[in-house]
């Protein structure tokens, strides 16, 4: 079994693949909790402090996630709209951290199903959970959109970067890079720059998105233009948010 928090059909609005129709499948749950990205939001009378989809982190939001039990029926579902649809759209599986769930039978059997009907699939992760490539072939069939976290998401190094699940996932993926989401602190302080080489020194035919932190559209005007100049100055890819310049939310969009 496995958790989600919602499912929809969208326009990736990230990384390698912006613009293209996808279905988002989020999952609930990740094993890190990114207090510095610094989204404010209130439960059981408390403010916390979190990432932009702290209702598929934060536990106690589960109330509102769905339990799947049963791949073959959540199939058949995406099966008829998809039919109905008149195309296969990409599936994008995000989180919260999705590979949480990379021994799970239930969840192996969707992203199974998923590849077998010649669907294409990209991972959202933050890089510290690797599947078992050799016991589930079908993962080296998908992309991995390599999300890893910086110091301004106020994880320590230990958690965030681990170099052998970077390695597993590059050397086996059919295709993967890195994203890397910064604020105009972290591009100013000179951090972005340290912290990103000592990424690329471990995975050097990585290409580079870089986005602006940000749950609204006014969160990203506030770091947009300072990671636009960082990725001129560096050569790396300007990835926008393009969901939330459109809809202004994080939620099924």
């Amino acid at each position: 079994m496995f958790w989600l928090t919602e499912r929809f059909l969208s326009i990736q609005g990230e990384g390698r693949y912006t613009g293209v129709p996808s279905y988002f499948f989020r999952t609930g749950g990740c094993n890190l909790h990114c207090p510095g990205f610094g989204t404010k939001y209130r439960v059981e009378g408390e403010v916390r402090s979190g990432c932009d989809t702290y209702f598929a982190v934060d536990r106690s939001f589960a109330g509102s996630w769905e339990a799947v039990e049963d791949a073959e029926m959540l199939l058949s579902e995406m099966d008829r709209e998809f039919e109905a649809l008149g195309y296969l759209p990409h599936v994008v599986i995000t989180g919260g951290e999705p590979l949480i769930y990379a021994t799970d039978a239930i969840f192996n059997s969707v992203i199974e199903g998923l590849i077998r009907r010649g669907i294409t699939v990209t991972f959202e992760t933050n890089g510290t959970i690797a599947p078992d490539f050799e016991r589930y072939p079908f993962y080296a069939r998908c992309v991995y959109a390599l999300s890893i976290k910086l110091s301004n998401s106020g994880e320590p190094y230990e958690r965030r970067i681990v170099p052998g699940t970077l390695r597993s996932i590059a050397e086996n993926a059919r295709e993967s890079f890195l994203k890397f989401t910064l604020d105009r602190q972290i591009v100013e302080s000179g951090a972005a720059e340290q912290e990103i080489a000592q990424i690329r020194v471990m995975l050097p035919e990585a290409e580079v998105f870089c986005m602006p932190v940000g749950e609204s559209r006014a969160a990203l005007e506030r770091n947009d233009r300072a990671v636009y100049d960082f990725c001129l100055r560096h050569g790396y890819r300007y990835g926008d948010r393009l969901h939330i310049r459109i809809f202004d939310t994080t939620v099924g969009v």
